[in-house]
């Protein structure tokens, strides 16, 4: 039976994917203009200064830490955002944003994969069939045949990589930051905080790689580019990762990264919304989900 707990946890998870299904088409727009690296190292400057500012606001000060889960969650922030995220707006490039998104559905069986080798966290076979159907209505729409463009479309190969590491990369990090909160007194907002940190850490040291001439150019920012980065890292980091980590702490992994895989449900409302239509393919496909979804909350 699905605990009070758990139901936060899912919840929290719908409400991380939606966040990141609105995030996705800002970040489509951004990639065509800053190099993966940079984008993900402004977007973690900006979710950091927020978070430690509720902090402070909040009069929330750390509690007694223990070395192993503040390691686990600065590894888990290296791994799933300075990796997972640098690798999955490379995909962006290379694939375009549907089949980005569905190299991301990969992430799903790895974290409940991970999740029972490591934590031994077992699902019963409502939760495996919920995952299941799940994940089966998000391919069926994002392989829907469309006239997304894609950036290198001369390097399918490579996109796929980028998509396997990104998956990997995420499930990963998952895993991880799921083991460190449930043995730990960390809040959610605090161990998103540490993975941030993780994060920017990896990314500062990727930075300092020699690259080609055109991705050591000097960003050149407006205003304008300042505030949309400002408010998708707002949308995104901030408040996606703070939910993706209540998430976490409440719900089993596989459970969790199967909401969180639920973003391209939530990108059609957008879509319908700037005048493209909706195909009877994708609202069967929604309609499958859900259907996934509610096997997950009734269990």
């Amino acid at each position: 039976m699905t605990t009070n707990n758990q139901f936060i946890g899912e919840f929290a998870a719908l409400g991380a994917a939606f966040l990141w299904a609105a995030s996705s088409i800002v970040y489509a727009f951004l990639g065509q203009k800053i190099p993966p690296l940079q984008l993900n190292l402004l977007k973690g400057i900006v979710a950091t200064f927020l978070i430690i500012l509720t902090l402070l606001l909040t009069h929330n000060s750390l509690p007694t830490l223990t070395p192993l889960p503040v390691i686990i969650l600065l590894i888990s922030g290296a791994i799933g955002i300075g990796l997972g995220d640098t690798a999955y707006f490379t995909t962006l490039n290379y694939l375009g944003a549907r089949r980005t998104l569905l190299m991301e559905t990969l992430a799903t069986p790895m974290s409940a994969m991970f999740a029972f080798i490591f934590l031994s966290e077992t699902l019963s076979l409502q939760s495996c069939l919920g995952i299941i159907l799940t994940l089966l209505g998000v391919a069926w729409v994002i392989t829907e045949r469309t006239t997304e463009s894609v950036i290198n479309h001369s390097h399918p190969i490579r996109g796929i990589l980028w998509g396997i590491l990104a998956a990997f990369s995420q499930a990963t990090g998952v895993v991880l930051a799921r083991f460190a909160l449930v043995n730990s007194n960390l809040s959610s907002l605090e161990s998103t905080l540490l993975r941030l940190i993780g994060g920017m850490i990896i990314i500062g040291i990727l930075l300092l790689i020699p690259r080609n001439q055109k991705a050591n150019q000097p960003l050149k920012l407006s205003l304008r580019l300042i505030g949309i980065i400002s408010l998708a890292a707002f949308g995104s980091t901030y408040l996606g990762i703070w939910l993706q980590q209540t998430s976490l702490k409440f719900a089993p992994a596989g459970i969790a990264q199967t909401l969180l895989a639920t973003s391209p449900l939530f990108v059609l409302p957008f879509a319908l919304a700037m005048g493209q239509k909706i195909s009877l393919r994708a609202f069967l496909g929604v309609l499958v989900a859900l259907a996934g979804i509610g096997l997950l909350f009734t269990q």
